[in-house]
């Protein structure tokens, strides 16, 4: 898909003289442009599942829902985390979203950092091997947690936690052979290169994305525009 994507975008720029995406700019387009797709999954699901609640959503092959979950699960991985010491871990560093922690066949509940201290000081409240819980730690402001904390501070074996968790899209890689005064052929034998991860279905979503970038870059607000008046009309059929 990221040839075909990569050529509908240079035969738009192209077609007015707006300039030369090169295969570097390209790549650095597409991975944004995958990442801000990617997290609008998890808006547009939740906003069909308030639909669904309100009565307001569809059946069958209707179901906007139902597709949004089908991608989304797509990026559902199990993995195992990485011990720092004691009862703390690392999660995987491709996390976006941590779905369940499981220690045994216990699913491990999730706890903020301010209330763990108060279910920590009572003997009716504080986790235990049957009721674990944790806490996210490690955050900036930019990143999420990567950290966690298990408590009852027992549970601290290498081997004791895994992670259910969606992981982020893979980086978009599009390689190519260089001719000597010719244009890059594409070339998806090369040991880096990536497809988009997301499905075909998305591939408009992806070239409007990437043209904004592409319009922002070369300062020309033609190309921005026309990628902004295409998804929003887009926008518009779809609800």
């Amino acid at each position: 898909m990221i040839n075909e994507v990569r050529n509908t975008v240079l035969a738009i720029i192209n077609k007015n003289n707006y300039g030369y995406i090169s295969p570097a700019d390209f790549n650095l387009y597409a991975e944004q442009a995958q990442l801000d797709i990617f997290e609008d999954y998890f808006y547009n699901y939740n906003s069909q599942v308030n639909k669904e609640n309100s009565r307001q959503s569809g059946t069958g092959l209707a179901d906007i829902k139902k597709g949004l979950e089908e991608v989304l699960d797509s990026f559902s991985v199990f993995g195992s985390l990485t011990q720092i010491s004691s009862n703390t871990y690392n999660l995987p560093s491709d996390y976006y979203l941590v779905q369940d922690l499981i220690y045994g066949n216990k699913i491990i509940e999730r706890v903020s950092n301010n209330k763990i201290r108060l279910l920590l000081n009572s003997n009716l409240t504080s986790p235990t091997k049957g009721f674990p819980a944790y806490t996210l730690s490690g955050a900036t402001s930019t990143e999420l947690g990567n950290t966690v904390t298990i408590h009852p501070s027992t549970i601290n074996g290498a081997n004791d936690v895994s992670v259910q968790y969606i992981r982020y899209p893979l980086t978009p890689k599009w390689t190519f052979q260089s001719l000597l005064g010719g244009e890059p052929i594409f070339d998806q034998n090369q040991s880096d290169y990536q497809d988009f991860e997301l499905p075909l279905s998305d591939s408009i979503n992806i070239v409007q994305k990437i043209l904004q970038y592409a319009g922002l870059s070369i300062r020309e607000g033609d190309v921005y525009t026309y990628a902004q008046n295409e998804q929003v009309e887009q926008q518009n059929e779809e609800n």
